[in-house]
């Protein structure tokens, strides 16, 4: 594998790339447009790569495609009817039935705790937070459009069998990625001088 000094990217570039990064919601892909799977696997890749400490490489991914978009809404949607009680609205079940076929690929995004070493549970949620940005930068360079939602099943108990979890593991949410047909706006930060403390003695 090439060395950071064997590779032309400059700073400004990685600048560039990360303060581009958006969240592209289903309503704005282009529905039916499929990524290549070939693509699907280098954004993975990409993932795989993040920092983990001890190594424990704790990020597993379940990617829905095709049929399985709609096997995912049919239970997500179902899920949210059947726990709702009171406060079920029929637009947020139309939602969760809808959105997911918006999307070409959703990644479930699974944290599956070190059952051999002894590290901290936030460390390693950490690492696939970091895993899932690798895909988030990646799809930036590539154009292509995507966000990460903790919503639908995520807090569910019943997503545990459906997605094949195992004692101790954690869903983290869901990645949705597309081909962008309507870009996002243009971001903003407040100042980092307004959330950054220097201690120099």
């Amino acid at each position: 594998m090439s060395t950071i000094n064997e590779i032309m990217i400059t700073p400004d570039q990685i600048d560039q790339l990360i303060r581009l990064r958006r969240s592209t919601f289903p309503d704005q892909f282009e529905k039916g447009r499929q990524i290549e799977e070939v693509t699907i696997w280098r954004l993975l890749e990409n993932a795989n790569w993040a920092p983990n400490h001890k190594r424990t490489e704790p990020w597993r991914f379940t990617v829905f495609t095709g049929e399985g978009l709609k096997r995912f809404a049919a239970f997500q949607a179902r899920r949210y009817k059947e726990t709702a009680g009171e406060k079920f609205r029929q637009d947020k079940y139309d939602k969760l039935l809808e959105n997911p076929e918006r999307a070409s690929h959703i990644i479930a995004i699974i944290l599956r705790r070190s059952t051999t070493v002894d590290i901290p549970e936030m460390e390693e949620i950490a690492a696939v937070a970091c895993a899932v940005e690798n895909i988030w930068l990646s799809i930036t360079a590539y154009g292509l459009g995507g966000y990460w939602s903790t919503g639908g099943p995520t807090f569910d108990p019943a997503a545990r069998e459906f997605f094949g979890l195992d004692d101790g593991d954690r869903l983290m949410g869901f990645f949705y990625l597309g081909h962008i047909r309507v870009p996002s706006v243009a971001g903003s930060r407040r100042p980092i001088q307004e959330k950054t403390t220097w201690v120099k003695e």
